[in-house]
């Protein structure tokens, strides 16, 4: 079982920023790929794939039983994705907007 004590406290908050500003070091998706195929098992990354493909499909209005028959995602984890676009960090409408953005510019 992990330490919870302040110090573990502490380091686990500065490797946090250190991992963010490792992904933000990465310059083209390729970097990208190739640091969360290290970072992650296999796994771990097909659950981050599925997440961001629900996130796309809520983000178009798509139902929670379509998304689960097009993705094979559980309901349940649609309905967790759905709650943290709705009301979590910020972070997957963030990415949202920002690949809009481009996408836009790109046209």
């Amino acid at each position: 079982m992990k330490q919870r004590d302040p110090q573990f406290l502490q380091a686990n908050r500065a490797a946090r920023s250190s991992l963010a500003e490792a992904l933000l070091a990465m310059r083209t998706p390729e970097e990208m790929r190739a640091l969360l195929k290290d970072l992650t098992t296999p796994a771990e990354l097909e659950a981050l794939v599925d997440r961001w493909r629900v996130v796309r499909y809520l983000d178009q209005g798509k139902p929670y039983r379509e998304i689960h028959d097009l993705t094979g995602v559980s309901v349940t984890t649609i309905g967790r994705v759905a709650r943290y676009l709705e009301s979590g960090n910020g972070g997957y409408r963030m990415a949202l907007e920002r690949l809009n953005t481009q996408d836009n510019r790109s046209q």
